[in-house]
Formats: C-alpha cells, structure tokens, sequence
C-alpha cells in the first residue's frame, strides 16, 4: 500500500514526464505516440517504476529499449522540471504496461466462450 506522500510523489512524475514525452517523444521514438499508464514510487522515494504503452509500434520490446537508452537524459529533463518541488530527482525504471493487450485478450476468450454457449 503506498503512502499519500508516495501517491502524491508519483502523479508529480507522471504529470511532468508526461510533459516531457509529449515534447520530445517524437526525438526518441519518430512517429510512436508513448503514454506514461502509471507511476509507482518507492517508498523513499528513490526509485521511480513508470509504466510506458506505445502505440503506433510493430515492437513494443524495442520501442522500451530505445527508451530506456535514454533514460539519463529523461531523468534530467525530468530534473529541471522538478527541481523545485523536490529534494532528489528518482532514479527511473521503465516498464513495458501490457494492460491493452491483457484486456484484448480477456476479451477474445470471453467472445469464444460466448460462442461455445449459444444454442
């Protein structure tokens, strides 16, 4: 269970990397839209888990990679927004959010059971 303080911490870095990747993500990933899914922080707020889906990529794999190539530079992007609000930018840790295609899924097996039920 995370505290408010972590709660709180974690929408600070999702709303300013959201920013961030809405500038630049057309500098890392040319014609991929990224969302940031979700935060999580731990609890001393050192580390950052940020939770990335792609769209618009045949690989999403490759597209976390080239993502995480660059996660010097982010952090410090990151830094310079935050810089007042914080005492130390967190390390980051990207993260590849499957959720969309779990719940395509999900739903392709619910559809087929569907199916196999009607008379």
């Amino acid at each position: 269970m995370e505290s408010k303080r972590q709660q709180k911490f974690a929408r600070v870095i999702q709303k300013e990397l959201g920013e961030v990747f809405q500038r630049e993500g057309s500098h890392y990933l040319p014609g991929i839209m990224i969302t940031l899914t979700k935060v999580r922080v731990t609890s001393d707020l050192s580390i950052a888990r940020v939770y990335l889906s792609f769209f618009k990529t045949p690989s999403p794999l490759q597209a976390l990679n080239t993502i995480q190539s660059q996660t010097r530079e982010i952090r410090y992007k990151l830094g310079e927004k935050i810089k007042d609000q914080v005492r130390a930018v967190p390390q980051l840790s990207f993260f590849l959010d499957d959720t969309n295609e779990y719940s395509e899924r999900m739903e392709a097996i619910f559809s087929q059971i569907n199916k196999d039920n009607t008379p």
